[in-house]
């Protein structure tokens, strides 16, 4: 393998992980109604233990998360995360009963949530400071892939072989799971890891000479352990010297989700049926939020080295609002389905652009080497959790406002313009800055 192609390679295959994420994230959409129907669940056990339920898993992942990416690694992490993809997705396939389902729903949530945190974290430490935003945003790329091509596939299988083979659509995702988990074998350790948990200096000087060709490796392992302060790894993890990574992982993890990016996607034909479509559609309409997410996030990936992550999240907040409280207006009037769909679309081009684009790569930067696999998981735990939480409670709210879900729209637009008062005097610029430079801005 040639010397220069390990850092593409590496990220490529622990980039899968987030292509699984996506896939698993957006698959649900299609069997949301189907699997009402056949199980005659109502709107709050649909909610909370057919839809929500793989999001708790999520939590509980990104949660532990950190545990295992620091006690044993992010590669050996990662391998078990695909695993449990693989039986979260036959076993989701072979559901008996509601109950059943919502087991294998759970264990596939444990993986996304632990890939959200281990997946950021392997990338952010074997790239260099110039590239490490568009190589990170890779785990992005392949979420926002993994969600198109399960709208593409929940479409093609309910159009030929009908909406009833919800199986087939969970199913499928057995297949890219194995191939992840034998791909990752092939990835060498993160080097950070292995210099300063192992203390492994010949191995982590080894993989950094493959990934920095022509570099002084020396130097870079001293600034490497310098950034290591006596203790650091005794410290607890909520003191206020680490309190302003944090805020900033929190706020950045809230706004993501109060935004309604995962309401959007998990109930996207549904929305559009709201709006007016019919059910053949809507389905097809939400092929077009999966492409039209995977250009704007190809965009953002290319622009987040050049223009920053803050000027990105601006121009994200600015879409935001624009997008959402036309939707509102939209419901609101009856204004018809064209205008909600064209809206939607703008919605998760600014959510793909911004966002999306920014928060793994952001969280990933902003805590020192000793706290980051804990602060990983602190960020992605609170982004699941409200996760979670909206998917729970959308659909009894919407039941509530009589199927017009106009004011959810307004509010998902007010939290926007709160996000965009945070990016501006807030958030802190990271774009070109070390891993171990950054660690002395923020804990200064």
């Amino acid at each position: 393998m040639p010397t220069k192609n390990n850092l593409l390679i590496w990220t490529i295959t622990v980039a899968v992980s987030g292509f699984l994420f996506g896939f698993d994230t957006a698959v649900i959409s299609g069997a949301d109604q189907p699997i009402q129907q056949l199980w005659n669940t109502s709107p709050a056990f649909h909610s909370w233990f057919i839809m929500s339920m793989a999001l708790w898993g999520t939590v509980i992942g990104a949660l532990l998360g950190g545990y295992p990416t620091e006690k044993y690694g992010r590669k050996n992490t990662l391998f078990w995360i695909g695993v449990l993809y693989l039986v979260s997705a036959v076993g989701s396939g072979l559901a008996w009963d509601p109950y059943s389902f919502s087991i294998f729903r759970f264990i596939g949530g444990l993986g996304v949530g632990a890939s959200s945190v281990a997946a950021p974290i392997y990338i952010s430490e074997i790239a260099p400071a110039k590239n490490r935003g568009k190589l990170v945003a890779a785990y992005q790329f392949n979420i926002v892939l993994g969600i198109l091509v399960a709208f593409l596939s929940n479409y093609l299988i309910g159009e030929f072989l009908g909406v009833g083979q919800w199986r087939l659509m969970l199913g499928l995702e057995a297949l890219p799971a194995l191939i992840f988990c034998i791909m990752i074998l092939k990835v060498s350790e993160s080097p950070r890891w292995l210099l300063l948990h192992k203390h492994d200096e010949k191995s982590a000087a080894d993989i950094l000479a493959k990934l920095n060709p022509g570099e002084d490796i020396n130097a870079l392992i001293q600034d490497i352990k310098s950034s290591e302060k006596a203790g650091a790894r005794a410290e607890k993890f909520f003191t206020k010297k680490y309190s302003l990574p944090i805020l900033l992982a929190f706020l950045l993890a809230f706004f993501n989700q109060v935004s309604g990016i995962n309401f959007v996607l998990y109930y996207a034909p549904r929305i559009f049926e709201m709006a007016g479509l019919g059910a053949s559609t809507a389905l097809l309409s939400s092929i077009g939020i999966g492409i039209t997410n995977l250009v704007f996030t190809i965009l953002g990936v290319y622009l987040i080295d050049r223009m920053g992550r803050k000027k990105l999240m601006i121009i994200g907040s600015i879409g935001y609002i624009i997008t959402l409280s036309v939707i509102a207006w939209a419901f609101m009037t009856n204004a018809g389905g064209t205008v909600v769909v064209v809206f939607v679309f703008g919605f998760i081009a600014a959510h793909a652009v911004g966002q999306g684009a920014v928060i793994w790569v952001f969280i990933s930067e902003i805590f020192p080497n000793s706290m980051r696999a804990f602060g990983q998981a602190w960020g992605t735990g609170i982004h699941w959790i409200f996760a979670a939480l909206i998917t729970a409670f959308t659909l009894p709210v919407i039941s509530m406002l009589g199927d017009n879900p106009w004011p959810l729209f307004a509010f998902f637009g007010f939290m926007m313009f709160l996000q965009l008062l945070f990016t501006l005097f807030i958030m802190p610029e990271t774009k070109g800055v070390s891993l171990e430079d950054l660690e002395k801005k923020l804990l200064k």
